[in-house]
Order: C-alpha cells, then structure tokens, then sequence
C-alpha cells in the first residue's frame, strides 16, 4: 500500500500537481454554491483554468476554487 501512495505521490511532484483545489459552483443566482468536484495544481492560475475546462458541462454562473489544505474541519466524527 505505501508502494502506492508513494507512486501517487511522485506522479505529482512529477507533473508539477502537489495541491488539491476543491470547485465549487452555482447555476443560478438563488442557489447554493455546490461542490462539483477537484482540480490538482501547482499555482491558482493553473487551477482556475482546470476548473473551467474540466467542469464546463453547465453555464455556472459563479464557480470557485478552495485549496484543500484551507479547508477547517468543524464537526468530525
């Protein structure tokens, strides 16, 4: 299993990809932002140009992408 991880883990550094982006997004302005999925990036550039490439299957009206690691846990179970 650590031989896994350890493969998974050198792809990215190899591809430059180290950060998880959470995206989220809304279709209409009355809705809530929805988590749609993640984007790997190294910078918030490259990361806003996966999210709209990746998740452009709907007109969102607004999508934003959140590093992972700036994620807070409130209620863990």
């Amino acid at each position: 299993m650590n031989s896994t991880r350890t493969e998974t883990q050198n792809r990215r550094e190899a591809l430059n990809e180290t950060h998880v982006w959470q995206v989220y997004a809304r279709r209409k302005y009355d809705e809530p932002l929805h988590e749609i999925g993640n984007v790997m990036a190294d910078d918030v550039e490259l990361a806003q140009v996966y999210a709209r490439s990746i998740y452009d299957e709907f007109s969102w009206v607004e999508m934003v992408i959140i590093p992972r690691e700036s994620i807070v846990t409130v209620i863990a179970s």
